[in-house]
């Protein structure tokens, strides 16, 4: 089986930029003969909604992708994400997100990554700030207790890059009185669930680039084949900065109130280096990834 995927997070409707990434991730797919799903990554219980996922679900079939069934929902998937943990070696972290900002500019540590605070506590400390939290009413989070300090990935513009891994977190901490109570993270979850889909092509923005060793090296801990990643440009506001939806009219029911939604498939094409295409079918004839601008898209509205 091979696949690839787009997995947005519904927390709001899709920009120009989430938008361009998935006709990009469905050319990519569908150009190679992959199957191509669609997962919706709710597993962040305070942000996620099922009407902003109804509404991404409408956005991108109205730009013309097309989804191989079924669609997929993280938050369904609590018992496969058990399963895996359960096989990982892994310990409690108490850090706080201060903690941690500021154990990673200490002298001598890898920026962006986590210092490992946590990882050596004696059991006797670790009871005590197990139960520091609980005085709190919350959960430590669960990290990985990585054996490696960087992994290799497959990139498609790259080629092989080697890049760092630190014990990333694989159980979010919480409030012991919330239902959801130490949320999965991102890092399992993703790594999981492509695993389990057959996912070999994973295209996404090169923003993320940086967490590909990781999930790469924990889909080799769970006995997953290593995706191929395909990192494409971001888009960029007019001052270089990642494109949000505070940049004004970019989602596209802001943009087709003005435009029919071919001009906004027109807009993706012409970023992606296939000016003069106003539908994704005649995309997919057109596209060439060797053509795809390495540079960020800047956003003119």
């Amino acid at each position: 089986m091979s696949a690839g995927r787009y997995a947005p997070s519904p927390s709001g409707d899709l920009h120009f930029g989430n938008l361009r990434t998935a006709v990009l991730a469905w050319l990519f797919a569908r150009r190679t003969g992959r199957d191509f799903y669609l997962r919706i990554e709710d597993i962040d219980s305070e942000r996620s909604s099922a009407e902003s996922a109804a509404r991404q679900i409408e956005d991108l079939e109205a730009l013309g992708l097309d989804f191989d069934p079924p669609v997929t929902y993280q938050s369904d998937n609590g018992e496969r994400y058990a399963a895996a943990l359960a096989t990982l070696d892994t310990y409690e972290c108490y850090c706080t997100r201060r903690d941690i900002r500021e154990a990673a500019s200490a002298p001598h540590a890898r920026p962006g990554l986590y210092p490992g605070t946590c990882r050596d506590l004696a059991e006797a400390e670790r009871e005590a700030k197990r139960a520091e939290l609980a005085q709190q009413g919350r959960m430590p989070a669960l990290r990985l207790r990585a054996g490696v300090t960087e992994w290799a990935v497959r990139d498609f513009y790259a080629g092989e890059v080697v890049g760092p891994v630190d014990d990333v977190i694989l159980r979010r901490g919480g409030n012991l009185n919330q239902a959801q109570a130490g949320d999965w993270a991102y890092n399992l979850a993703v790594v999981v669930d492509d695993g389990e889909q057959g996912i070999d092509q994973v295209v996404r923005g090169d923003d993320l680039a940086f967490s590909a060793p990781a999930q790469a090296y924990l889909a080799h801990l769970l006995g997953y084949e290593q995706p191929e990643y395909v990192h494409v440009p971001l888009v960029v506001n007019g001052e270089g900065r990642r494109l949000a939806k505070r940049d004004g009219a970019v989602t596209l029911r802001e943009m087709t109130c003005e435009r029919p939604v071919e001009a906004v498939v027109g807009e993706i094409a012409a970023s992606i280096g296939c000016p003069g295409v106003d539908s994704v079918g005649e995309l997919l004839t057109q596209f060439d990834p060797g053509a795809l601008p390495r540079k960020p898209w800047v956003w003119r509205g």
